[in-house]
C-alpha cells in the first residue's frame, strides 16, 4: 500500500470572532445576521483579498483566514479593526459588532481547503484571549513583523494556552505600546477625551452627610461613562484621592487623563449647593466652572445638567440612546435615592457581613419607598450574593435571582442590573448565562472594575485561566489598589505557570492590603490575602503575624478560615491547612455549593490534592451537599403535595 503523506506548509493564520455574539442574537437575530453579513461583504472580504489572504472557514460569528505573510496578516487585522470601528460609529453601543483577533505564524496541516494543527490552534486560542477590539499575536508573528511595520506592541508575557504543549509569548498589537513587559496593560492617553472625576468634597459640616457627596460623585461618573465618546476613570481609582490635597496636573499624569473634574457639595435643610470645575490636566487652567443652588427636589435634574455640560464642553457627541440613559434616573423619589446612597456607602466599606447587612436593609427600605427602583433591586441582588459568599444562613439563591430579574424588568439598559444578574447566575453555577450578562454590563459601562473582577471569577471557576487573567488585568488597570483582584490575578498566574508575574502580583497585593489595614485594621480577609502574598515574596515572619491578627479578629468566620487554610497549604503545612478547611463542613448548604467548584480551581490548594485527609474532606463536602439537596427537594415536594390536597376554604 502506498504511504499517505500529510501535506504541510508554513502559514500566517488569523482567527477572529464577534464579542458577545449570543447577546446580540438574543436582542435582534435578524438584524445581527444582516449586519454581520454586510460587514463581511463590505469590510472583511475586500481587505482579505487586498492583503493576499484566503478565507478558510466561516463559523457563525467567527472566521479563519490564511495568509502567506505575517506582515499581510497583521496589516489586514489592523485595517479590519479600523473598518469595524468606523462602521460602528453610527450604531448604538448595545448593537455594535466588535471583533477580537488572534494571529499566529506556524506549521499547518492541509486537507483539501481545510487547515489543521497547532498553527491554527494557537491563533484560535489567542483570539479567545484577546480583549474586545484588540489584536493578539504570537512571538513568531511579532518577530517577523518587527522593523517591517510602524506598529507598536505590548509584551503581555507567556501564556499557557489550552491544549498547546508549551507556553506562548503573547503581544498586543497596535496599542501604542512601549514594547516592555507589563503585568497590567500599559496606559496610553486615549484617542477620545479622557476625564477623572475626583470625589466631591462634603462641605455640609456634618460627617454623616459624606454618603451624599460620595453618591453625587459616583452618579456623575456613571453618567459620563455612558458616553461612548468619552473615557472615564473608574470610581475605585479616583476615590483613592478622597480627603487628600492633590495637584491636578499630578492627578492627570498619574491617571493618564486629559481633564479632571473636581467639586463640592453643601447640603442643608431642603437645599443643596454644588460647585464643579473642569480643569485641563496638562496646564491646570479652568475650562468650565459652575455653581448650582437648588432645592433637594432638583437634585436629579442638577446631575443631568452637570453631566451634559461636561459632554458639551468637551464636544463629545452623544447618541440618542446614550442621552436617554443619562437622563433616566431609575427613580424620582428623593427619599428612595438618599436611602440608596446611604446603603452604597456601607457596601463600599468592605466585604464584611455587618456592612453588607446594613446596606441590604437600606436597599430594602429604598424598594419599599419606590417599588419600581431598578438600581435598588440590583443592589439588593449584590448584597444577597455577597452574603452567600460570607456563609450567611439567611441568604438564598432564590433572592439573588429574583432581585436581579426584577431590576432588569424595570430597566433593561441598566449596567448595574446586568452585572448583578451576572453575579446571580455565577453563584447559581450558570456560568455561560453569567458571561452574557457580564459582557452586556461592560458594553453599557466599560469603566466598572467590579464587573471585570466578577467576570474574571466566572472564567476562573471554569478553568479559563487566560481569559480570567485578561479580565483581572483590566480590573486592576481601573483599580490599581484593589488587593482582591491582585490576589485572584496571582492565583491565575500560578495556574498558568507565570511565576514572575505571580510574584509581581503578590507584591501588589501586599501594597493594597497595607493601605486597607491602615484604614481598617480589623479587616481579617485582607490580612489573610496579604499573609499568603508576604510568604510568597519571602517575608514569613510578617506573614505569620498577619495570620495571627486575622484569627484574632475573625477566627470563627468560615470564609476567613478557608483563606487561612490556603495560607498554610501554600507553606506546605498540610495538617494545619486541612484543620482550617474542615471548618467548611459547618457552613450553610448554599455556601458549600459555591465553595466546592472554587476549591477545584484554587491553585493555593494544589499541594493538598492527593492528601488522604483532603480527599476525604472533598468527598464529605460532596456527600453533604447531595444529602441536604435531597432533603430540600423532598421538602418542596411535600409542601406541593400538601398544598394540592388542601381543601379550599368556604
Amino acid at each position: 500500500m502506498a504511504e499517505i503523506r500529510t501535506q504541510r506548509r508554513l502559514a500566517a493564520i488569523l482567527a477572529a470572532d464577534v464579542v458577545g455574539f449570543s447577546r446580540l442574537m438574543e436582542h435582534d437575530e435578524a438584524g445581527t445576521l444582516a449586519a454581520l453579513k454586510a460587514r463581511r461583504r463590505d469590510v472583511l472580504v475586500p481587505l482579505v483579498a487586498q492583503h493576499h489572504g484566503r478565507v478558510v472557514k466561516v463559523m457563525g460569528d467567527g472566521v479563519l483566514v490564511e495568509f502567506g505573510s505575517a506582515v499581510d496578516a497583521v496589516q489586514c487585522a489592523v485595517e479590519l479593526q479600523k473598518g469595524f470601528t468606523e462602521a460602528n460609529e453610527s450604531v448604538a453601543k448595545a448593537y455594535r459588532i466588535v471583533l477580537r483577533i488572534g494571529i499566529n505564524l506556524g506549521d499547518v496541516i492541509v486537507e483539501g481547503s481545510e487547515l489543521y494543527g497547532d498553527g491554527v490552534n494557537v491563533a484560535a486560542r489567542l483570539e479567545g484571549l484577546a480583549e474586545p477590539g484588540s489584536i493578539y499575536v504570537s512571538a513568531t508573528v511579532h518577530d517577523h513583523v518587527t522593523g517591517k511595520l510602524t506598529l507598536a506592541f505590548d509584551d503581555l508575557g507567556e501564556h499557557a494556552l489550552k491544549n498547546i504543549a508549551k507556553p506562548v509569548q503573547v503581544y498586543r498589537a497596535g496599542t501604542g505600546g512601549t514594547g516592555k513587559r507589563a503585568v497590567q496593560p500599559v496606559p496610553q492617553l486615549p484617542d477620545k477625551p479622557s476625564i477623572a472625576v475626583l470625589p466631591f468634597v462634603n462641605m455640609s459640616g456634618d460627617p454623616e452627610q459624606e454618603y451624599f457627596s460620595d453618591g453625587i460623585t459616583e452618579d456623575i461618573i456613571t453618567d459620563l461613562s455612558k458616553a461612548s465618546g468619552l473615557s472615564v476613570v473608574a470610581r475605585n481609582t479616583v476615590f483613592t484621592f478622597k480627603g487628600k490635597a492633590v495637584l491636578i496636573e499630578e492627578v492627570a499624569k498619574k491617571l493618564n487623563v486629559a481633564y479632571v473634574l473636581e467639586g463640592s457639595v453643601r447640603k442643608a435643610g431642603g437645599r443643596v449647593r454644588i460647585t464643579a470645575q473642569l480643569i485641563n490636566g496638562r496646564g491646570g487652567d479652568h475650562i468650565w466652572a459652575e455653581r448650582y443652588d437648588r432645592t433637594l427636589d432638583d437634585i436629579f435634574a442638577l446631575q443631568d445638567e452637570i453631566s451634559k455640560s461636561i459632554v458639551d464642553v468637551l464636544k463629545v457627541k452623544l447618541l440618542p440612546e446614550e442621552l436617554a440613559t443619562i437622563t433616566n434616573r431609575s427613580t424620582d423619589n428623593l427619599e428612595a435615592y438618599e436611602t440608596l446612597l446611604m446603603g452604597r456607602s456601607f457596601l463600599n466599606r468592605g466585604i464584611e457581613t455587618k456592612f453588607i447587612k446594613t446596606a441590604q436593609r437600606l436597599f430594602a427600605r429604598a424598594v419599599e419607598i419606590d417599588p419600581n427602583y431598578a438600581r435598588a433591586y440590583a443592589a439588593l441582588a449584590d448584597c444577597e450574593w455577597l452574603l452567600l459568599t460570607c456563609n450567611d444562613p439567611d441568604a438564598s439563591f432564590e433572592a439573588v435571582l429574583s432581585n436581579s430579574t426584577r431590576a432588569l424588568e424595570l430597566e433593561p439598559g441598566l449596567a448595574d442590573a446586568h452585572a448583578s444578574r451576572g453575579g446571580a447566575l455565577f453563584v447559581n453555577g450558570r456560568y455561560a448565562e453569567a458571561e452574557v450578562e457580564f459582557e452586556r454590563a461592560l458594553e453599557l459601562d466599560a469603566s466598572s472594575s467590579d464587573t471585570y473582577f466578577s467576570y474574571g471569577r466566572n472564567c476562573f471557576i471554569q478553568g479559563q485561566y487566560e481569559k480570567a487573567a485578561a479580565l483581572y488585568q483590566r480590573a486592576v488597570s481601573l483599580s490599581p489598589d484593589d488587593y482582591r483582584v491582585w490576589t485572584n490575578l496571582n492565583m491565575v498566574y500560578v495556574s498558568l505557570g507565570r511565576s514572575d508575574d505571580a510574584k509581581e502580583a503578590a507584591r501588589q497585593v501586599v501594597l493594597g492590603v497595607e493601605k486597607e489595614v491602615k484604614a481598617h485594621p480589623d479587616n481579617a480577609t485582607a490580612l489573610c490575602y496579604g499573609a499568603s502574598m508576604l510568604a510568597e515574596i519571602g517575608e514569613i515572619e510578617r506573614a505569620l503575624s498577619w495570620v495571627s491578627r486575622a484569627e484574632m479578629f475573625a477566627g470563627d468566620n468560615i470564609a476567613v478560615q478557608y483563606n487561612i487554610g490556603c495560607f498554610y497549604a501554600r507553606q506546605g503545612k498540610a495538617e494545619q491547612a486541612i484543620d482550617c478547611l474542615e471548618r467548611q463542613l459547618t457552613a450553610s448548604h448554599a455556601y458549600l455549593i459555591l465553595r466546592m467548584p472554587w476549591m477545584r480551581q484554587d491553585s493555593d490548594l494544589d499541594s493538598l490534592r492527593s492528601h488522604p485527609r483532603y480527599v476525604a474532606l472533598v468527598n464529605r463536602m460532596g456527600a453533604q451537599i447531595a444529602a441536604t439537596g435531597a432533603r430540600i427537594s423532598a421538602g418542596h415536594e411535600q409542601s406541593e403535595a400538601t398544598t394540592l390536597n388542601m381543601k379550599p376554604r368556604k
